[in-house]
């Protein structure tokens, strides 16, 4: 069983972790993606619903300024910005991953891994809802971000209207990497943890 100062240690990890994965970006043309869904999901994965303390105190360190947002960014300000309803969602979405791994997850074979990829899949989901809410609201009061967002899409050949238009840039977009190499590589490293835990002495809740 994992005690309560390794569960503690892990979560600070995570939230480290978390920082970092923000600062790892790659560009497709004017879209930037970082690899911070892989954080969240394996920060559920390994800590079952206690993943949610490790987004909130990742959350905390931006609030205080540490630069642990995309893009070197920190402060309050970053929590009211225009991506401010993804990360306001990350604590809820590592908190489901971690719930459904709990439940579901006993040896690991390959039903089981295929199950947390589809409880992956959920749980970002309110991630996606309120992140696009939130980018709205700042898009259709802001020239600049809208017209962003329409040539993000004409980059991609895709002409909708502008509720749509942000829907896809800030949605769509980035459901393929995310679900299929973010989610995918958290499952893996998570299963190889989970492992070496268990070989010294270690286990999940």
């Amino acid at each position: 069983m994992v005690n309560k100062y390794i569960r503690f240690s892990l979560a600070c990890a995570m939230a480290v972790l978390t920082a970092i994965s923000a600062q790892i970006q790659f560009k497709i043309g004017p879209v930037p993606y970082t690899m911070q869904n892989f954080a969240i999901v394996l920060s559920g994965l390994l800590l079952g619903k206690f993943g949610a303390f490790a987004q909130l105190i990742y959350l905390g360190m931006i609030a205080v300024g540490i630069p642990a947002g995309a893009g070197f960014k920190g402060g309050i300000g970053v929590l009211f910005g225009y991506t401010a309803g993804y990360l306001w969602m990350f604590p809820v979405s590592a908190f489901i991953i971690g719930l459904i791994r709990e439940k579901i997850y006993r040896i690991g074979n390959l039903k089981e891994l295929i199950a947390l990829w589809i409880g992956s899949v959920i749980a970002v989901i309110p991630l996606y809802i309120v992140g696009f809410l939130v980018f709205y609201h700042f898009a259709s009061g802001c020239s600049g971000l809208m017209n962003w967002c329409e040539n993000v899409a004409n980059h991609f050949g895709i002409h909708l209207s502008p509720f749509w238009t942000v829907f896809f840039v800030s949605v769509v977009i980035f459901i393929p990497q995310d679900v299929f190499m973010d989610h995918v590589i958290a499952i893996v490293v998570f299963r190889y943890l989970h492992e070496l835990l268990k070989q010294r002495g270690y286990d999940l809740p």
